[in-house]
């Protein structure tokens, strides 16, 4: 057992579900924050007695201070925020409307500064002092999918905030790093077994790996004392097409 005590976004399905129980099956102490209450419920019945559910947008500014608020009021302090909400919004550039383009900038991009910039208050003046941020980039944070201009542009922009926390955390003990993910196996991903579009207007399916090898490095990451940080961290499926040319 830890006396550590995470905050994980997105963790009511998919990857945030998947870290939040490798941080419980390692001892942590877990808040989960997500917009379906009922999701939620499923991920905190693998250790209830550990873990806090917290309803949250993130995208929301007094629903963010809520979540940071009740953590603390619960568990004492926050040692490990994982910024993994995530929204997208598919469809051709030239056809993405500005309300789709605000709800994932909303998600993705505000709603991580939001949460790091709670983590920052709380994890400065908490004794001991400091904790640690692991922003979820995804492979697109290095290359784009078609179609998926507003996703990428806000992962694109995590690296920026991943670098701007890491340097503005120094004088407070934060560390913060990113985990760039590709291909992992969840709901959401299921339709790449079958096809998806590629950079050269094709449509093929491509290779998955199991989440929990994702949960594994989310867990090795955050369990580094702070005077070590891992970066950036790419995990991927070993066949996917990313690196060469496909």
């Amino acid at each position: 057992m830890t006396d550590k005590i995470a905050i994980v976004t997105g963790a009511g399905s998919g990857i945030g579900r998947a870290a939040a129980i490798g941080l419980l099956d390692a001892g942590w102490r877990v808040a989960l924050a997500g917009r379906r209450a009922e999701q939620l419920q499923i991920t905190a019945a693998h250790a209830p007695d550990r873990t806090l559910v917290a309803p949250t947008d993130v995208g929301d500014e007094a629903a963010v201070q809520a979540l940071f608020a009740a953590t603390v009021e619960t568990f004492g302090r926050v040692d490990l925020l994982f910024n993994n909400a995530g929204a997208s919004a598919g469809g051709r550039l030239e056809d993405l409307s500005l309300e789709a383009w605000k709800r994932v900038v909303d998600v993705n991009l505000t709603g991580a500064f939001l949460c790091t910039r709670e983590a920052f208050r709380v994890m400065k003046d908490q004794d001991p002092r400091g904790g640690r941020i692991i922003n979820n980039g995804s492979i697109s944070a290095h290359a784009p999918r078609p179609y998926s201009v507003a996703y990428t542009a806000t992962k694109h922009a995590i690296t920026g905030l991943t670098r701007s926390t890491a340097l503005d955390g120094r004088p407070y003990d934060i560390a913060c790093g990113q985990i760039d993910i590709g291909n992992a196996a969840t709901e959401m991903t299921a339709a790449m077994a079958k096809g998806v579009p590629q950079a050269d207007g094709s449509f093929a399916p491509e290779p998955l790996m199991d989440v929990k090898a994702v949960a594994e490095a989310v867990v090795m990451m955050a369990g580094l004392p702070l005077e070590a940080n891992v970066q950036f961290m790419t995990i991927m499926a070993t066949k996917m097409p990313f690196v060469g040319r496909g």
